[in-house]
């Protein structure tokens, strides 16, 4: 019997006590003589700070009042019982004691809402029921209490050595700006105006990263699972988006057939209606994905983030929209640590930003928080002149994998019927100037701006001489 394994090694085997003790409870013993000997041993660890000899808990049982003579009998035919085995697995016993803890912490949580629900008075409320059950389904015998400064040098040098796992993108400076792409356990936004292609970017990225032989999971609440496929389509097959509708069918499948010998990867592409879905669907639909289909994303698109809905905040509209925003993003965040995996989804700029051809962190729509739980930002910008060129100007706003003064603006370029992005030559770089605003690139543009500099500096002279 597992329990008396347990009350075993919790009194022989101080190594599996000390992991296993703080999550151990009576209430996982049903019988009530072994839940007596196990708070005896609880108690008297948490006194002294030591394990008790089988000695020490016979004499301590006979201290214990209000024990009958069979109760206490029993109990003590439980002490008795305790065995020194020398050669048990210490990672298979704390498996089997994790195992014991979380079937006894289900059963008694079922147990507690049957109750629950068969209270008439109502004193209880079934809302209590999904926090109970949630609560034992993610008992974990997670001994981790933090990193030790110099006990874990070794670990933390290694740490500064190791080659992060990141998703690479296809374009130089993107790479650059990212030091190699994007890691897991992240959250990444594209801002844009209206229209201004942020399906496009995120096509393209889920394409690049499937022909990387990567997993791609795309869910859509704003367009249908066949247009987003349509610009995946065109992207891949290297073909104007309108011209899909006169390839011949043999044509086609030919170059899904080409693509599919290209790649390992695969992807998925899943259509929620705006604003009726959020993390926990996510959740869901993972898990589902996995069962049915074994199929683990690499990475995540959701398109977007805006038109999701928040799990923790039940009926959105009694809530004002930064802190709608900000609980989704704090969800999606969420989902994208427990599932080891990078998010992208995209956001839209305030009508202010719209019309500014530099934007800033202020005109992100809705929620200025989204700044703060992001890990990357950065602004497509395209205004007549860069959409005549066939270009994006990408600004960065927040970069937690580099500095972003370096390369704050560049520009890409965008093949939009294709649902391309590229390179460009470097000469088009070197029309970026990063300590200027984009409209300040003109020569009237460094004539005022020179101008203005001068004028505060003799304001500077004139106003703080006193000091000197």
């Amino acid at each position: 019997m597992i329990e008396q394994v347990v009350l075993s090694h919790l009194v022989y085997n101080e190594a599996f006590a000390r992991k296993t003790i703080p999550f151990l409870k009576k209430e996982y013993f049903d019988d009530i003589s072994q839940k007596i000997v196990f708070e005896l041993i609880d108690e008297y660890i948490n006194k002294y700070n030591a394990f008790p000899t089988s000695e020490a808990l016979h004499i301590d049982l006979g201290n214990k009042s209000g024990l009958s003579e069979e109760l206490y009998k029993n109990a003590s035919g439980v002490i008795e019982q305790l065995n020194k085995e020398e050669n048990t697995n210490l990672d298979w016993l704390v498996d089997q004691a994790e195992s014991f803890c979380k079937e006894h912490a289900l059963h008694n949580a079922l147990r507690e809402s049957i109750s629950i629900m068969g209270d008439k008075e109502g004193s209880r409320s079934t809302g209590m029921i999904p926090q109970l059950l949630t609560d034992a389904l993610s008992i974990s015998f997670d001994s981790d209490i933090g990193h030790d400064f110099i006990e874990d040098a070794q670990s933390r040098y290694e740490y500064y050595h190791k080659k992060e796992s990141k998703l690479p993108f296809d374009i130089e400076m993107l790479n650059k700006i990212t030091n190699g792409g994007v890691p897991p356990k992240t959250l990444n936004i594209i801002l844009g105006g209206v229209n201004v292609g942020k399906t496009l970017i995120m096509c393209h990225f889920g394409s690049t990263y499937l022909m990387q032989g990567k997993n791609v999971l795309y869910i859509t609440l704003e367009m249908s699972e066949e247009e987003i496929t349509k610009r995946i389509d065109a992207n891949l097959m290297d073909i104007a988006m309108n011209d899909l509708a006169s390839m011949s069918q043999e044509s086609f499948m030919r170059k899904i057939a080409f693509i599919k010998n290209k790649t390992q990867g695969r992807l998925k592409v899943k259509e929620y209606p705006t604003a009726a879905a959020g993390a926990a669907n996510f959740r869901h639909l993972l898990n589902e994905y996995r069962i049915k289909s074994n199929f683990v994303p690499d990475v995540i698109f959701v398109d977007y983030i805006n038109i999701c809905t928040s799990t923790r905040l039940k009926g959105n509209s009694n809530h004002n929209s930064y802190t709608i925003v900000k609980a989704i993003a704090e969800e999606l965040r969420g989902l994208a640590v427990e599932n080891n995996v990078p998010i992208w989804s995209a956001t839209q700029l305030t009508r202010t930003g719209f019309a500014s051809s530099d934007v800033g962190m202020e005109d992100v729509a809705e929620s200025f928080a989204l700044n703060a739980t992001a890990d990357f930002l950065f602004a497509a910008i395209q205004t007549e002149q860069y959409e005549q060129l066939g270009q994006y100007m990408i600004k960065q706003l927040k970069n937690r994998y580099n500095h972003k003064s370096a390369n704050k603006r560049f520009v890409v370029g965008v093949d939009t019927p294709r649902m391309r992005l590229f390179d460009v030559e470097q000469e088009a770089q070197d029309d970026i100037v990063d300590d200027k605003p984009v409209m300040d690139n003109s020569d009237v543009g460094a004539r005022i701006s020179d101008e203005m500099k001068s004028k505060v500096n003799k304001f500077n002279k004139s106003k703080f001489s006193e000091f000197k």
